[in-house]
């Protein structure tokens, strides 16, 4: 978040109306949504619920609302709430059965937790979505829309559990496709990359912005897809693959070029905003934190 990455709010650069402080103040909000999300995971572990009793829709939900209370800047932590909360949980699980976490351990249990969600899961988080009222997603979807009244009747009558409906994004939307594929950008990608950038830079700023590229470059972003089309999406990536073809911030002309990046971002009404990227970065950052990381 204050890593100043491309077209994204950062602490040097604010949005018309959503600014720094607004997710300053949404982080804030979110903890105890995953502290609950964990506590929760934990019973599982202790044989307390099963996994299907998590409810992650609730915490979703529940963590939508505090940040709603919180901030009056509109659709702050969305996605991340969608991808950390399946992590918040899952960490609870992997701790009472490992002092340390691993990473297969916690995709493991990762999938564990999004596979045992339920229809009631899938109409809380319909529920989070209206709230929160993100850009981008009204009448996009072929069936089961967001605005559509219809849609939470249809999934309890059919039995339609959150992970099948993210199955059926998955298909046009980054963020689902992390939940039903065991959250591959995450961790095949931006982790490793992550932590070789850390290590070969030694600065945190960069080997942030460094990864928020890499996976631009490599995953067109699918709120800039939404907005404008996959034509321009994938532009954007072919071009932040270039600046790390020239070297990133290490390089002046990969920092020459970042820098007019960021600036055709910056577009009116934001539409050029890869806030997905952005919400699949703070789930690899959370997976370096729960390994350890202390910058």
């Amino acid at each position: 978040m204050s890593a100043p990455k491309p077209g994204n709010v950062n602490r040097k650069v604010d949005f018309k109306t959503t600014k720094f402080e607004h997710f300053l103040a949404s982080a804030v909000a979110v903890r105890p949504s995953f502290e609950h999300a964990a506590q929760r995971g934990i019973m599982v572990s202790e044989g307390a619920i099963q996994p299907e009793q998590i409810e992650i829709g609730a915490i979703i939900k529940e963590a939508v609302i505090n940040i709603n209370a919180w901030q009056s800047g509109g659709n702050t932590l969305l996605g991340t709430v969608l991808l950390l909360s399946p992590i918040a949980a899952a960490a609870g699980i992997s701790l009472v059965k490992n002092e340390r976490i691993s990473l297969p351990n916690l995709r493991k249990n990762i999938r564990l937790v999004v596979e045992s969600t339920t229809p009631s899961d899938a109409v809380a988080v319909y529920e989070a979505i209206n709230m929160a009222g993100p850009n981008g997603l009204a009448g996009k979807a072929p069936t089961l829309d967001v605005e559509d009244p219809r849609s939470k009747t249809k999934l309890l009558k059919e039995k339609i559990t959150l992970y099948e409906v993210f199955k059926i994004s998955a298909r046009y939307d980054s963020i689902s496709r992390e939940w039903t594929e065991r959250y591959p950008v995450t961790f095949d990608v931006g982790f490793p990359y992550f932590t070789q950038q850390l290590k070969e830079t030694g600065n945190l700023e960069t080997a942030i912005i460094h990864t928020f590229l890499e996976i631009l470059a490599k995953v067109p972003d699918t709120l800039i897809m939404r907005k404008v089309g996959l034509r321009k999406a994938k532009a954007i990536s072919s071009k932040a693959g270039d600046i790390m073809k020239l070297g990133g911030l290490m390089a002046s002309a990969g920092r020459e070029k970042l820098s007019k990046l960021d600036s055709e971002l910056r577009g009116p009404k934001n539409k050029l905003n890869p806030g997905t990227t952005a919400d699949i970065l703070a789930a690899v950052l959370s997976i370096v934190l729960l390994k350890g990381y202390r910058p």
